[in-house]
């Protein structure tokens, strides 16, 4: 069995960047990775947005870390030459009656220190967006897209030059908390293969199983975890828009909106749709909500425009009617085990907030390190 420094389980952005910041920090980090390639998951599988940091409860750790991460972000992807786009985006009112909501969420992103906020008339939206049809709109000028894929592989490449490594194909079955650490079985081995002082449990969609695994971690500190699937639909033809464009949000989820990839194609999404296994597969019959829910901001989509895209869930701590839950980063001073930091219902905006949350995984390590 080995000792080592840290383990991170989960090589999604959230995990490599925790690995980068702890490996960048002195510490000796191995990655253990469930699949053959890093993002597979929930990373691969979101809209690629950068999101400003609007919607979120003031105070909340998704408003903050959102904010924090997107500035993180932005300079990450200069600094390393990541394609991204700051192409900013317009949040709809289709009706009167969405006005009141509007004007909600502006107050909301400026509490949370997003202060750039534009209010727009129909008339401005429709200089700006001539396909748009709404009554006024908020535009977001520090929204942008980024390449989720190369941001992925530059964060693997700064861990490992830090001297990282990683174990693909590494299922972790069982973890023993001891006084100095945890031993970790991996892919259903009679013998532990790893002894660490530092668990990192970023584990995205795994990581309440993840917890669940570890013996003599209390049960109370682990979450109830509800499933959100989100499908996507992709639009053929010609993109009618510059930016992005998003409704007033739904219960769930930000409403079927309108995001653009780095090479113009155009994709409707994510609808809201809770679910208990992991089923990626898109519904070809869902297309008919979402013409429904497109057609109030752009009334003239075509007929047999949209085509099935691709899928992605989000691990959400807390279900169908609840309030929005926050992300739930917990260490030593929250749970009492040292040497564990869990990483539950890191959802969106976890893409914009990666960084930024690795920064919060290191604070905590280096508590844990002083207690």
């Amino acid at each position: 069995m080995d000792d080592i420094d840290c383990v991170v389980i989960g090589a999604g952005v959230v995990g490599l960047a925790a690995a980068r910041a702890l490996a960048c920090s002195g510490r000796e980090v191995i990655i253990v990775e469930t699949e053959t390639v890093i993002g597979s998951g929930i990373s691969s599988r979101n809209s690629e947005v950068i999101h400003a940091g609007i919607y979120y409860p003031e105070g909340s750790l998704k408003a903050r870390l959102c904010v924090s991460g997107r500035t993180h972000l932005y300079g990450y992807c200069i600094g390393r030459h990541i394609a991204h786009q700051n192409c900013g985006k317009l949040i709809v009112a289709t009706s009167s009656g969405q006005i009141s909501e509007l004007e909600a969420i502006k107050r909301a992103a400026e509490a949370n220190g997003v202060d750039d906020l534009i209010w727009l008339d129909g008339d401005q939206v429709k200089r700006l967006e001539p396909a748009i049809s709404c009554v006024c709109a908020l535009l977001s000028p520090s929204t942008g897209i980024v390449d989720s894929h190369s941001l992925l592989l530059s964060l693997l490449g700064e861990a490992a030059d830090a001297g990282a490594v990683i174990a693909y194909a590494t299922t972790v079955t069982k973890i023993v908390l001891e006084d100095d650490g945890a031993a970790i079985w991996v892919n259903g081995e009679r013998e532990p293969s790893l002894r660490a002082r530092l668990v990192v449990n970023a584990a995205g969609l795994g990581a309440i199983s993840v917890a669940r695994k570890m013996r003599g971690f209390p049960a109370k500190y682990i979450p109830q975890q509800w499933l959100a699937k989100g499908s996507y639909f992709t639009l053929s033809g010609s993109s009618p828009f510059s930016r992005l464009i998003y409704p007033v949000p739904d219960p769930g989820g930000l409403g079927v909106h309108v995001t653009i990839d780095l090479g113009g194609q155009v994709r409707f999404g994510p609808d809201v749709e809770w679910t208990d296994r992991l089923d990626f597969s898109v519904d070809p019959q869902r297309a008919v909500q979402f013409y429904d829910a497109i057609r109030a901001y752009w009334p003239n989509l075509p007929a047999g425009a949209l085509e099935p895209g691709y899928a992605g869930i989000r691990p959400k701590l807390s279900g169908p009617g609840h309030p929005a839950a926050d992300f739930c980063i917990d260490g030593a001073s929250t749970h009492g085990m040292q040497g564990i930091i869990n990483l539950f219902g890191i959802e969106s905006p976890g893409l914009t907030a990666a960084l930024a949350i690795a920064d919060e995984v290191v604070q905590l390590s280096a508590e844990a390190r002083r207690a």
